[in-house]
């Protein structure tokens, strides 16, 4: 006789999901670990579709932040924009705040890309919704490993050698995709049902990083120092810079709440996103 093993049965009930935390969490550690193969497959094939396609290749994943690199070397030069002295080098600063604001930024689309991607499999087929978050966070740190290469070879012909300090930098990307997926995953149910939001990201997120220390330095007073103050992706920005260029992080116990503060985020937007997904499933669907 031969034995197999018993399928899992997932048993659906009218009850909502929120009526027993215990159980809702164990289900989200379980379909996450699940999720695992699934998501590594579908990052795999979507980096390969990406970068196979094109011309330039992995250039697509530096030539934004270059191109705003160039933009703003260029003001500065020119005398159009007057910008206070930087510890680095400008173009070096601008160079390094574009690459860190451009790994936030993937991380903030990459959920609702993926969602609005997988539509018809999500439609069709029941499979753990976190594999394509988490997929989306394996495209995100596989752009910013390409990103993070160039900055080093960037800092060494500047004449910048970091110190020990560079074995953090993982901590300091880590923390702006956690960051940025938060915020993504909340905006994703939203602009599924309502497309604005994708078509209204990019405005929002330019005007965000000009209350970002990205491409000029934290200095002096007023309503703009204020606001970068309370913008709590300035210590994972200039934590992250300081860092990679052997700097000094002034701000390293506002980035660690910072950090706290997106986990609890990330958990509370996750929930609502396993709760949200069938209900769009189902209106997609329809």
């Amino acid at each position: 006789m031969i034995s197999q093993d018993p399928q899992p049965v997932t048993i659906y009930t009218p009850e909502s999901a929120i009526a027993n935390p215990g159980r809702m969490f164990r289900n989200m550690v379980h379909d996450l670990r699940m999720s695992r193969e699934l998501s590594w497959r579908l990052a795999v094939r979507d980096i390969s579709a990406q970068y196979r396609q094109t011309a330039l290749g992995f250039l697509w994943a530096l030539i934004l932040p270059l191109a705003n690199t160039a933009v703003w070397v260029f003001l500065s030069i020119s005398g159009i924009l007057t910008v206070a002295a930087t510890d680095l080098p400008y173009p070096v600063f601008v160079l390094i705040g574009t690459m860190l604001w451009a790994i936030f930024m993937e991380a903030v689309t990459a959920p609702m890309q993926g969602v609005s991607a997988a539509r018809e499999m999500l439609a069709k087929i029941n499979f753990p919704r976190e594999a394509i978050v988490v997929s989306g966070i394996y495209q995100v740190l596989f752009n910013a490993a390409i990103k993070l290469a160039i900055l080093l070879v960037v800092l060494v012909a500047s004449g910048i050698f970091p110190d020990w300090k560079i074995v953090l930098v993982p901590f300091g990307i880590a923390s702006l995709i956690l960051a940025g997926t938060a915020i993504g995953l909340f905006l994703t149910p939203i602009g599924l049902l309502y497309t604005d939001i994708g078509k209204g990201l990019p405005i929002l997120m330019q005007f965000l990083m000009y209350l970002t220390p990205v491409v000029y330095p934290l200095r002096g007073e007023g309503t703009l120092s204020t606001l970068l103050l309370l913008n709590p992706l300035t210590p994972l920005i200039e934590t992250t810079r300081a860092w990679l260029t052997g700097g000094a992080p002034e701000w390293l116990h506002y980035f660690l709440v910072t950090n706290i503060l997106a986990m609890f985020v990330l958990l509370a937007v996750w929930i609502v996103y396993r709760l949200a997904m069938p209900i769009i499933i189902e209106r997609m669907s329809s």
